[in-house]
Formats: structure tokens, sequence, C-alpha cells
């Protein structure tokens, strides 16, 4: 974390990166829905739905095709989960935020 700029340097980064997909889930008009609510919401493991199994099914297919593996939510609660732990790069929040925009705007 020192090599990273120290904790708050890490702290902020992880706050904007939790963001960009945070912006992607509440700009969807309800397509894709967070589990917690806004002021409850963790930087780190970013949950949300999306509208039926099948639809979920084709955002994993897709999502993986552009090399975003690991979405899939825990068994019990189903969904999607994005761990973006401190060594998760800024990049790949927001690859994911536009494979989400993109999916939305064709199966919405």
């Amino acid at each position: 974390l020192l090599s990273m700029g120290g904790l708050d340097a890490v702290a902020k980064a992880n706050q904007a990166k939790a963001n960009v997909v945070y912006e992607a889930i509440d700009g969807s008009n309800g397509f894709f829905k967070g589990h917690a609510v806004k002021e409850n919401r963790s930087w780190m493991n970013v949950t949300f739905t999306l509208p039926n199994d099948e639809l979920t099914d084709a955002f994993l297919k897709e999502a993986k095709q552009n090399k975003l593996d690991g979405l899939k939510g825990h068994r019990s609660v189903g969904g999607c989960r994005a761990s973006i732990y401190n060594a998760f790069p800024l990049e790949g929040c927001q690859v994911l935020a536009e494979t989400m925009r993109s999916f939305a705007a064709q199966h919405a």
C-alpha cells in the first residue's frame, strides 16, 4: 500500500474504481440493480443483478469475451459480483462499465 501512495491514496483510488461501476448500474434505468443501498455500497465487491437468469448468463458470456472473468455472483445470492480489490486496475472497471452499458443498450 505504501508503494501505491499510502492509505489515503489507495482509498481514493478504490472509491474512484467503484464509482465507475456504480455509475453504470445507476445509469442503466433499472436494467442492472445493485444489491446494497447506496449509502452501504462496498468499494471492494460491487454486486448487481440483471432482469433474469438468461440475461445474466448472456452478460457473463459477453463479459468473458472482454477478458472480464469471475463475475458470477455468490451461489446463495446469484447475480453478478465484481471484486475490485486494491490491485485491480481502474482500466478494468472502465472496461466492465462499458461492457455493462453496451449490453444494456442491446438488451433493455
